[in-house]
């Protein structure tokens, strides 16, 4: 029976359990975050070293793609940065390093990346100077050319005038930008590219469409932070397994501490109806010896008028019924004495077929009157148990099944093995049965449904299945009558 400390003991183990369990999903969920920020700011570091290393190779807005691939192999590798990319405003690759990846915007998120199963891609990181507006003439991009292209294109253009310097003539620098050329100088050189005077419009722009660098994208392997993030699922699942063994052996430790307190209470408590069984045990002694002599005296007494000659009919009929109601109450002191006096088994082998062939033989007469037919195990089955207290079960067991069978009835004695260690017997009979309220209560002393009966028969033979740790039920025959099974009998080793 569990009670209400022990669900109380259960709930919180179970609480504990389910909290760890919590927190370890919390924490294994927090270690995937960090990896993808982590990953997200690696791949903003790079990007931010890749806008560096492009800005200082960048002469008069335009870069050589031979150089500029040159350093993007340098950052790429593989299970790490699988590849990198240049893109133009249609997201098409103006240079690239590593393997080839087909780049998207489709599915960014806000801060320009996106993730599938085996990579990060970053797009858009560093801004590039690329500002497509009407006016191209004022247009700031910055081209990546093969080298042979570049050459061409200054070939047919004027190169730009040098920087201003310390000295530098006021008027010409005016003159310069009368002229038109406006740009912003770095290192001597400008930072994006303008239209040269003899290209047309139509070709500056598809120059700018095809090699204007409008963003980039780094595709980094996840393979690394799945491992890390496999390995770190594998110690949540082992914390979350001894967890769960801890939990349950506390949850069977405390089922055991509740079990055997519950043990040690029945054993205090049947220490103490033993203790109480020996005072009565003794108590009944000493009536028994002092109430069977006046009973004897009594009907011998009885006998005595009865054997008289002349005595009349109704006086042989009174000293009759004084007889029978003095062996009635010898029988009845007889079983409680029998029922008060402790039990103490001492086991031995014993033939079950062996000792219900004595029961038999000792009931022999009731079973005839009834013409009842019995039937007994054919097979020896030997078993662990006391053979006189058996003997004495067995003896209840088949005399409560001849009184509760009608004339011309069947009892059967029946005893098998359940398992290499275990058996059974069972006494079945297809008398009048026991009603389903009564099945637990005929165990009870002084219960009885049968007006000649004590009461005492079926208690007696309860303690004889207790003593010998066994158990005792009554369940009803179909379609008529009841069983009462013994289970959890010991079979003997030799």
């Amino acid at each position: 029976m569990i009670t209400r400390r022990n669900w109380l003991v259960y709930g919180v183990l179970i609480a504990v359990w389910v909290m760890l369990v919590a927190w370890q999903v919390a924490e294994h969920l927090r270690v995937q975050r960090n990896a993808h920020r982590a990953l997200s700011f690696r791949a903003k570091d790079i990007s931010d070293t890749l806008g560096v290393v492009m800005r200082s190779q960048r002469r008069f807005g335009i870069i050589t793609k031979e150089q500029l691939e040159s350093a993007m192999k340098a950052l790429v590798k593989p299970g790490d940065i699988d590849a990198i990319a240049l893109l133009n405003a249609s997201d098409d690759v103006v240079a690239e390093a590593g393997e080839p990846f087909e780049f998207q915007t489709k599915g960014l998120t806000s801060t320009g990346e996106y993730w599938d199963k085996d990579n990060l891609v970053v797009m858009n990181l560093v801004d590039l100077g690329t500002n497509m507006t009407r006016d191209l003439e004022s247009t700031n991009v910055t081209l990546v050319l093969p080298q042979t292209e570049r050459s061409q294109l200054f070939s047919r253009t004027n190169r730009p005038p040098p920087p201003r310097m310390e000295g530098t003539n006021e008027a010409a620098l005016e003159s310069t930008n009368r002229a038109g050329f406006r740009s912003r100088w770095t290192n001597g050189f400008p930072t994006y590219f303008r239209k040269p005077s003899w290209m047309k419009d139509a070709d500056y722009k598809a120059l700018i469409e095809k090699q204007g660098v409008h963003s980039f994208a780094l595709v980094l392997s996840t393979q690394a932070m799945a491992a890390a993030a496999k390995d770190d699922l594998l110690l949540r699942l082992m914390i979350a397994v001894f967890a769960t063994l801890a939990a349950g052996g506390a949850l069977m430790a405390w089922g055991n501490v509740a079990k055997t307190s519950e043990l040690q209470i029945r054993l205090v408590r049947a220490s103490e109806l033993n203790s109480h069984l020996k005072e009565m045990n003794l108590a009944a002694a000493g009536l028994a010896h002092e109430t069977r002599n006046p009973l004897n005296i009594i009907r011998g007494l009885a006998q005595l008028i009865c054997k008289q000659d002349g005595v009349s009919p109704e006086i042989a009929k009174k000293t009759r019924d004084i007889i029978n109601e003095a062996d009635r109450l010898t029988a009845q002191l007889n079983e409680f004495i029998n029922y008060s006096r402790p039990r103490e088994v001492r086991r031995t082998g014993v033939d079950v077929q062996s000792v219900a062939s004595e029961v038999v033989r000792a009931l022999n007469y009731d079973i005839e009157e009834k013409k009842i037919t019995l039937q007994i195990p054919t097979d020896p089955l030997k078993i662990q148990a006391d053979e006189q207290l058996l003997r004495q079960a067995l003896f209840n067991l088949v005399l409560n099944a001849v009184q509760a069978t009608d004339t011309g009835g069947t009892i059967e004695l029946r005893c098998g093995k359940v398992t290499p260690t275990d058996a059974f017997i069972e006494i079945r009979d297809n008398g009048h049965g026991v009603t389903p309220e009564h099945r637990n209560e005929i165990f009870k002393p002084y219960f009885t449904t049968n007006e000649k009966g004590t009461g005492l028969g079926l208690a007696v033979v309860q303690q004889i299945v207790l003593a010998h740790g066994w158990e005792i039920a009554c369940v009803p025959n179909e379609p008529k009558g009841a069983i009462f099974r013994i289970d959890h009998v010991k079979m003997a080793t030799t």
